[in-house]
């Protein structure tokens, strides 16, 4: 896939179109009206109060083939008809923030990647910043559009996560960036194979400008795919450092999150940050971080029994890593969602090393196929299948197995949005599930 290295500075004088009018559309609208440029404006479906707004298939197509530059939302696929489409009319087609990185000071920027555990280490990456007393941004797709006028641009540095949607939209790599993991995610968006998934993913990491790469090295996939993580790599696994103690500072569950503060401590020392090296200003930089919602919260407790809120967990590895956060007590672990075609075999492959007693309870909509993969796959002696029809369902038939003193994980590894608005929904449902069961709620 060729990367044209477009920025903002080029846009004047050439007819932009955007498509896709969410967050990152409307934050471009806002960067090229403060620049005087006036968009073509298109949208999957139109919104019905502003006539400006073009119907993709009421015209739209046709209205951007006619523009020199589209800039699409990160969720429509380059793989899509529609991009062809465009593409083969002559117009090209950019991301928002790819345009944002071709003109920025890529010194001050950190880019962070990974199939999951990227939003974690983003924030970890950026409170530090913030805590030293540097002016940072949060940004890409977990913090706001770096180009949005509204966030202004009176930074010393700019902490970026990109999806692996963003990826592929990017003409440049900061000198530093970083990755937390790698496993088959958003197979539809990137044309159903994995390795075009892994391939999208990790460019983030090696277009113009990289030099180092900061990267998970318990990750057998990234290992294996070390060709594609630029031109040097820093491995990071979770037990350096042993003396590490303003990790603890962070108050994060698991393994998985001590690596990942390690990933953004060594990119952080990457970029020449003095405090990087310092254990006092990092467990000085560590005080007051509060983990992601939905990322292993504690949100109730039955006398002994622990509800935990995981449901940002979308694929096999964050469950499994959610599981390993709890190596000594029972776990009813709670998955089932939208179904994107992944391989849930993995999943049987990772408890097969359980000791603790483990009760697999699925929910709709994909519950049956993830019960039937895990089951054929075989999971272990210590790994039971339940299969439950709602998730208040779930939640009762898990708080009565994990009695007096287990754990109740909705780690789901699927989307949410089969059945709910969004995460957000689906952790408030888990959370009135486990107040109807008699648990008790509890607040950070």
């Amino acid at each position: 896939m060729s990367r044209i290295k477009l920025g903002w500075s080029d846009l004047p004088g050439r007819r932009v179109g955007l498509y896709g009018l969410g967050v990152e559309g409307r934050a471009s609208l806002r960067r090229c009206r403060a620049m005087g440029i006036e968009p073509v404006l298109v949208d999957d479906a139109a919104a019905g109060d502003d006539p400006a707004v073009l119907a993709t298939d009421a015209g739209g197509l046709d209205a951007l083939s006619g523009c020199d530059v589209v800039i699409k939302s990160p969720g429509i696929s380059r793989y899509g008809a529609a991009v062809a489409a465009l593409q083969d009319a002559g117009a090209t087609v950019v991301g928002g923030l790819g345009l944002w990185l071709a003109d920025a000071d890529l010194a001050r920027v950190l880019v962070i990647t990974g199939t999951k555990g990227k939003s974690t280490t983003t924030s970890i990456a950026a409170h530090l910043l913030s805590a030293w007393g540097f002016r940072c941004l949060l940004a890409g797709n977990i913090g706001k559009p770096p180009y949005d006028p509204e966030v202004g641009d009176a930074y010393d540095y700019w902490v970026v996560e990109v999806s692996s949607y963003q990826a592929t939209d990017l003409p440049v790599t900061p000198p530093v960036a970083a990755v937390t993991s790698l496993h088959p995610d958003h197979l539809p968006w990137h044309g159903g194979d994995p390795e075009t998934y892994y391939r999208d993913k990790l460019s983030a990491l090696s277009q113009p400008g990289a030099e180092v790469t900061i990267a998970n090295g318990d990750s057998p996939l990234l290992r294996s795919h070390a060709g594609l993580l630029g031109p040097h790599v820093r491995w990071v696994h979770a037990d350096d450092d042993p003396d590490a103690t303003w990790i603890s500072e962070l108050g994060l569950l698991g393994v998985h999150n001590r690596r990942n503060a390690l990933i953004a401590r060594e990119a952080l020392h990457a970029m020449g940050i003095d405090q990087a090296s310092d254990e006092r200003a990092l467990s000085r930089g560590a005080v007051g971080f509060h983990g992601l919602a939905s990322r292993l919260n504690v949100v109730g407790r039955r006398g002994g029994v622990t509800f935990v809120d995981d449901n940002l967990s979308t694929n096999v590895l964050p469950a499994l890593a959610a599981v390993e956060a709890f190596p000594d007590r029972r776990v009813a672990l709670i998955v089932g969602g939208q179904s994107r075609g992944i391989d849930y075999a993995p999943l049987a492959l990772g408890l097969r090393s359980r000791m603790q007693p483990l009760l697999l309870v699925t929910v709709p909509t994909n519950g049956p196929d993830i019960h039937q993969q895990v089951a054929a796959a075989g999971a272990g002696p210590a790994v039971s299948i339940e299969d439950a029809a709602s998730l208040d369902e779930a939640v009762r038939v898990s708080a009565g197995w994990a009695h007096p003193d287990g754990v109740v994980l909705l780690s789901p590894a699927a989307p949410s949005f089969d059945l709910f608005r969004d995460y957000r929904a689906r952790g408030e449902a888990f959370v009135a599930a486990m107040l109807a069961c008699g648990g008790d709620s509890v607040t950070a």
